[in-house]
C-alpha cells in the first residue's frame, strides 16, 4: 500500500488543479464566442457558458495520465477510452449536430468497447449476501447498457446550479470508500481523480453557476463512473450509490414512456412562482422527475432543492458503503 501513495497524492492533486484553472479561461473563450445559455431558473435574463465539458475531460485525462505512469493497467487506458468517447458524443449533442434522442444511447453504448476490447472486466456479478453469479455472455450485455445508463443518468439530473458536480462529488467518492473496503485498492485509487475533478468543478458550477457542464461533461462523467463500477466488479454498490439519479431517470422515462431529450418536452415539470421559487406543475401530461417530487411539498428555492437532492445523495452514499461491507462478507 505504501508504494501507491505517490500515485495517489499526484493524480488527485493534478485531477483537481487542472480542472480548477482551466475552467476560468474557459468561461472567458465561451463568453467572448457567445456560447452561453440562458439560466432558466434566474429571474434576470443570466447567460451561463456552456458547455464545460472541455475542462473536466483534460482534468479526467491528465490525471489518469499520470495514474498509468505508476501502474500501467489497461483498466486506466478502459477509463480513458469509454470517458473520451463519451466526452465526444456530448460534445456533438451540446453543438446540436445530432438528429434525435436515440443517438445518446446508441452511441454510449459503442463507447463501453474499449471495456470489452481490453478485457478489463470479470463476468461474476457479485450480490451482497448472495453470492457470486456466473454470466459470462449476458455480463457483455451489462457492459454495453451500463454505460449508456449511467452517462445518460447524470445527464439527466444536471438540472440546476451544481447539481451534477455535487451529485457526483458525494456518488464518486463514496464509490471510492466502497472499493477501498471490498479491497480492491489500485481500482479504489484509479477512481479518485473522479471525485477532485467533480469537486473543482463544482467550484464554478454551484449557485450561482458561471459555467454548465452540458452534455459533453455530464456524459464524461456518467461514463466515467460507470466504467470504474465494471471494472472495480462492484456494479451493485455503483447501482445503490447512484439511486437518486437512477431514480430521476426510470420516473422521467415511464412518464413520458418514450425515449425524447428534455428540450423536446412541451409541458415542463416544474413552473416559476412570482418571487421565482420552483413548484410543481399541475399539468398531468408533464414528466415526473425527482424534482417535481421534492416539490410536491410546496415551492423551494433553487439552493433548497439542491440540497435536498445532496442528502439523498449522502444517503444513497451510506447505504452503498453498508452494502460493501455486506460484499465483504460475501467475498
Amino acid at each position: 500500500m505504501i508504494e501507491l501513495i505517490p500515485p495517489v497524492i499526484i493524480s488527485c492533486l493534478v485531477a483537481f488543479f487542472v480542472v480548477f484553472f482551466t475552467t476560468p479561461y474557459m468561461i472567458s473563450f465561451l463568453e467572448k464566442r457567445n456560447l452561453t445559455v440562458k439560466d432558466v431558473n434566474k429571474k434576470e435574463n443570466t447567460m451561463i457558458a456552456r458547455p464545460g465539458g472541455i475542462s473536466i475531460i483534460a482534468g479526467i485525462i491528465a490525471s489518469e495520465i499520470a495514474l498509468y505512469a505508476f501502474l500501467q493497467k489497461n483498466e486506466i487506458l478502459a477509463i480513458l477510452f469509454v470517458t473520451f468517447i463519451a466526452f465526444l458524443i456530448g460534445y456533438i449533442d451540446d453543438r446540436k449536430f445530432r438528429k434525435n434522442a436515440w443517438f445518446k444511447p446508441v452511441t454510449l453504448a459503442i463507447a463501453s468497447i474499449p471495456i470489452i476490447v481490453l478485457g478489463t472486466y470479470d463476468s461474476n456479478l457479485v450480490f451482497p449476501l448472495f453470492g457470486t453469479v456466473q454470466i459470462p455472455v449476458l455480463y457483455l450485455g451489462i457492459i454495453v447498457f451500463m454505460i449508456p445508463i449511467t452517462g445518460n443518468t447524470i445527464n439527466s439530473i444536471d438540472v440546476l446550479n451544481g447539481v451534477a458536480s455535487g451529485f457526483m462529488v458525494i456518488a464518486s467518492f463514496s464509490l471510492s470508500i466502497c472499493l477501498f473496503i471490498v479491497e480492491n485498492y489500485e481500482i479504489a485509487i484509479i477512481s479518485l481523480p473522479l471525485g477532485f475533478v467533480s469537486l473543482a468543478f463544482y467550484r464554478y458550477h454551484k449557485i450561482p453557476s458561471r459555467i454548465f457542464p452540458g452534455d459533453s461533461g455530464a456524459l464524461a462523467l456518467g461514463a466515467m463512473y460507470g466504467t470504474i463500477a465494471i471494472i472495480g466488479g462492484v456494479e451493485i454498490i455503483a447501482a445503490v450509490a447512484l439511486l437518486p439519479a437512477v431514480i430521476n431517470s426510470f420516473l422521467f422515462l415511464s412518464s413520458v414512456k418514450r425515449m425524447v431529450e428534455h428540450r423536446q418536452i412541451k409541458e415542463k415539470p416544474v413552473e416559476h412562482t412570482d418571487d421565482f421559487r420552483l413548484k410543481a406543475t399541475d399539468a398531468k401530461t408533464a414528466p415526473v422527475t425527482l424534482v417535481r417530487l421534492i416539490l410536491a411539498g410546496g415551492p423551494l428555492s433553487e439552493k433548497q432543492i439542491a440540497l435536498t437532492i445532496f442528502k439523498l445523495a449522502i444517503f444513497s452514499g451510506i447505504l452503498a458503503i453498508i452494502t460493501s461491507f455486506l460484499m465483504r462478507i460475501t467475498l
